[in-house]
Order: C-alpha cells, then sequence, then structure tokens
C-alpha cells in the first residue's frame, strides 16, 4: 500500500487488544473494515463476543491497583513516552484513518493525528494536577481536606467520524487520572484506535490499562457499558443510541458521561465580514464531509446579507474538489459507507418538495461512481420546522435561512433539542457578547467555527448529552472527590455528643 503500511499484516493476529496484545474475537461473526472511496474491503476481522469483553475487563481490572498506585508523576512521564511514540508513527496513523475513513490525507496529516498527539501532551503534563482543595479547619474542630482518586474501570464506546481522536478523548484523561480502559470503537473503523492502545504498550504503558474489544454496538457494546466490574462509561455517538446507553448503565448505577449529536447554528449578524462568514460556513459545514457533531449545519443570515451569503456559498461549495483520500488535491472525501450516502441523499431528496437545493445534492459520476462520494449541497428556503433544518443529516449539507432582528436570530438558533456547538459571526462586541450569553450550546465560537484545542473543554447542553472530553474539566468525569476530616481536639467526648446522648 502507499505508504508501506500493510493492514493485513498488521492486524493478522486478530483484532482485539486485550492484556497488552492483539487476539481474534470469540463472537463467531466476522467484520469488514472497507474503504469507502472505493467500496473495496483492507481487513476482514472477527468481532468480540461478551466473552471477549469479560476477559478486557478482566485485565483492565487486575491493571488497575498497579497503574493507580503510581505516582503522578511516574503516570505523567508514561504519558509523555506515548505521546513520542505517536509522533513518531504518524504517517502511519494517518494513512490507517483515512484508509478506514476515507478521510482526505490532509485532514488525517493536519488535524486527525497532531491533535490527538497534543492531546497525549496535554494529558502527560496534566495528570501531575489531579488536585484537591487545600486544608482548611472550616467546624473549627477539624481539619479537611479533598482527596481526587481514579474510580476504577472505565468502559467506552467511540463513534466511527474521529476513530483515532475519539479513542484518545476516551482513553487519555481516563488513564492520566489513574484509571484504566476498556474501549470500544466502531466497528467499521477499529484500525487506529487498535494502533492507538498497541502504541501505549510500546510506550511502556503497562498490559492492562488500555484494551480494545471491537464489537457490534448490540453485543460488545451493550455487554461492555452493563458489565458489573465497569464503574463508568463514556459514549459518543447519537442521542438515540445515547438514550439506550443511559438505560443500561443507569439500571446498573454506573457514572456516565455523554456526548450525543448536534445541529449546530451559524449566526450570521448584519455587521459580519461577509467573506470571512461565506469561508467559515464553507469549511465548518463540510469538514469531514459534514460528518461531525459539531459542523456547522443551519446558517442563520440577517437579511441585509443573506442573498449575498447564499450566493458566495454556493460558488465556493462548486470550487470544493472530490476525489480520492491519498490525491493530495482532494479536498472533500466520501461518506462513511454507501448506506450514510444514501441516508444524506434522502434528506436532500425529501427536501426538494419543500425548500430548494441551490447547489449539490447529487453523488458524482466517474470515477468517484464506486465511492459514498456526495456533492457539497447547500438548501434554501426551508420553514424552521422542516426536516433539513431540525434533524441530523451527518453529511456534506447546510441549510440557510434569514431573520430579521438579533431576537429572533437567537432565538432560531436555540430552537433545536441539541446544544453542542455554534458560532456567531459580528463585529460589534456587545452582540457577539449577548450571542456568546444567549446562545445554549457547549461551545459558542465568534468569527470562527470548528476549531477544538486540548486545554478547553468539549461537550454539550440539552440533547447534546452532559459532561466534558479535553481540557482538566475532564477529571470531573475519571475521578472520585472524597472528603478527608481530621479531628484536633483529642477530646473524647464530643460536645455533639449529646444530641445521641447526656446532657451537656
Amino acid at each position: 500500500m502507499g505508504n508501506g503500511f500493510q493492514v493485513q499484516e498488521r492486524f493478522a493476529e486478530g483484532a482485539q487488544y486485550i492484556g497488552g496484545r492483539l487476539r481474534r474475537g470469540t463472537s463467531g461473526h466476522d467484520q469488514e473494515v472497507v474503504d469507502p472511496s472505493t467500496g473495496t474491503t483492507v481487513l476482514r476481522y472477527e468481532l468480540a463476543g461478551t466473552d471477549d469483553v469479560d476477559a478486557a475487563v478482566a485485565a483492565a481490572r487486575e491493571a488497575f491497583p498497579g497503574w493507580s498506585g503510581l505516582t503522578p508523576g511516574e503516570r505523567s512521564d508514561a504519558l509523555h513516552r506515548f505521546a513520542a511514540v505517536l509522533a513518531e508513527q504518524a504517517d502511519d496513523f494517518a494513512y490507517a484513518e483515512s484508509l478506514q475513513c476515507g478521510k482526505p490525507l490532509k485532514l488525517s496529516t493536519e488535524f486527525d493525528v497532531p491533535g490527538t498527539v497534543d492531546n497525549a501532551s496535554f494529558f502527560a503534563g496534566a495528570a501531575r494536577h489531579l488536585e484537591g482543595r487545600s486544608a482548611g479547619e472550616y467546624s473549627g474542630d477539624h481539619t479537611s481536606y479533598v482527596r481526587r482518586e481514579p474510580i476504577g474501570v472505565v468502559g467506552s464506546i467511540a463513534p466511527w467520524n474521529y476513530p483515532l481522536q475519539m479513542a484518545a478523548w476516551k482513553i487519555l484523561p481516563a488513564v492520566a487520572a489513574g484509571n484504566t480502559i476498556v474501549l470500544k470503537p466502531a466497528e467499521i473503523t477499529p484500525l487506529t484506535s487498535l494502533m492507538f492502545a498497541q502504541a501505549a504498550t510500546e510506550a511502556g504503558i503497562p498490559d492492562g490499562v488500555i484494551n480494545i474489544v471491537s464489537g457490534a454496538g448490540r453485543d460488545a457494546g451493550e455487554h461492555l457499558v452493563g458489565h458489573p466490574d465497569v464503574v463508568m462509561t463514556s459514549f459518543t455517538g447519537s442521542t438515540a443510541v445515547g438514550k439506550r446507553v443511559a438505560e443500561i448503565a443507569t439500571s446498573t448505577v454506573k457514572r456516565l458521561h455523554l456526548e450525543l449529536g448536534g445541529k449546530a447554528p451559524f449566526l450570521v449578524f448584519d455587521d459580519a465580514d461577509l467573506d470571512a462568514a461565506v469561508n467559515g460556513a464553507v469549511a465548518a459545514s463540510l469538514i469531514n464531509t459534514g460528518q461531525d457533531c459539531t459542523a456547522a449545519t443551519r446558517a442563520y443570515v440577517q437579511r441585509p446579507l443573506y442573498d449575498a451569503f447564499v450566493e458566495g456559498v454556493a460558488a465556493l461549495m462548486e470550487s470544493v474538489r472530490l476525489g480520492a483520500p491519498f490525491d493530495p488535491s482532494t479536498d472533500l472525501g466520501p461518506l462513511i459507507t454507501h448506506q450514510q450516502r444514501d441516508r444524506v441523499a434522502g434528506f436532500v431528496e425529501r427536501a426538494r418538495a419543500y425548500a430548494t437545493v441551490v447547489t449539490g445534492g447529487e453523488a458524482p459520476g466517474g470515477e468517484l461512481a464506486a465511492g459514498a462520494y456526495y456533492r457539497p449541497t447547500l438548501i434554501a428556503d426551508a420553514a424552521q420546522d422542516s426536516e433539513v433544518v431540525t434533524a441530523e443529516i451527518f453529511g456534506p449539507v447546510l441549510v440557510v435561512l434569514p431573520f430579521d432582528t438579533d431576537d429572533e436570530g437567537i432565538a432560531l438558533a436555540n430552537d433545536t433539542p441539541y446544544g453542542l456547538a455554534a458560532s456567531a459571526w459580528s463585529r460589534d462586541l456587545y452582540r457577539a457578547n449577548r450571542a456568546t450569553r444567549e446562545i445554549a450550546a457547549g461551545c459558542v465560537w465568534i468569527n470562527d467555527h470548528i476549531p477544538i484545542i486540548s486545554e478547553m473543554p468539549h461537550g454539550g447542553y440539552k440533547a447534546s448529552g452532559f459532561g466534558k472530553d479535553m481540557s482538566s474539566y475532564s477529571f470531573e468525569e475519571y475521578t472520585q472527590v472524597k472528603h478527608v476530616m481530621y479531628d484536633n481536639t483529642a477530646v473524647v467526648r464530643k460536645d455533639w455528643h449529646r444530641t445521641v446522648f447526656g446532657d451537656r
């Protein structure tokens, strides 16, 4: 293959990573990893069954005392070595990510992989700053302090749109805090999650700290979430599946972190830099072929700029180059599967009955016909309550609607069950500030849309879930807070004992 990376050879021993080694799944069912740009199979492997999940959880449970017992500095050193190994293998990670997802190589090389290396470096440092509140005599007779402790074995489930980054977002804060983990990646995109765990082993992270089970959601996923030895579940995916994960997790009283769907508004006020907004809208709606929970999906444009915005976005979308993932000139790759491509196309075809497809709205032919490609699509004239405005399409589709007053624009932006991300475009500080206060979303960008950084939290409001990935805030998900209280008086009979026996 292109860079010498041989998938079949790399995973000849299986696509489960348990206790520091690859092994075959035991479900009795095979799964194909397919290159969505051509429809060809790049790996066939045996899916994980419940026995594999049990083995992975057992390995994580066995590794927990040793890993959690290390000093923060020792865990930090291990994660720094891990970041270095990831950086050394950057080309292989980028190649494998593009192969299994259809991402343009420039996206994997410039976004997915360096973001993951940076995450590892960040959590290597953050591992040394897991602090509780300093001591104090809050009752007068006692000294109190707070310990922050790891919680145990984490069972996490990651999606297919950013397999490498999602593996990192789940694994790194968990292990930095002293936990061990079993991760179930999407069964159609397990390659880079497995490579991530292998790289951890190469960096000297002990066997069993990071385990990967590549299995189906209804089998391996549900068994992992319901496992009695798993104390927490972190899930990223659709809101519908998130509800099922929550049902299972709450039935066993697990801690739960959910990062679910989104329908991000892109709010353009009439004083915005029009060229910046047009460029930002196209980039933010087409990143990863629109398969991004934070992608711009609903553009609300104040009426004085509306026509020019529609014209500018349509023209720029038409210049975007669809092509093979490993062609350096490719801007936009395929969707993850032909099934997903057809789902996206279905939304657009139904919209023709009530809206205007300004550009796109079709799969390309010719050399790209075998892949799951779909042209960048702009839809106008849709009603606020129409399907393309309310439902998560998860493809290269942007819907644009006009608004008149600032009040109306913010109300339209908030008119959704989701609340993961949003952006507002304005040169007016007060307008922008109002948008950041009043838009109900976990991230609000001003005059940009999409950038994320390791130091800042990622997570949503409302039906987009709860809890945070990345940043030191993510440790709130992966640690227990314990209050420790010492008596300072050495008095045998405390004054408060009279409430139980005796008089003052």
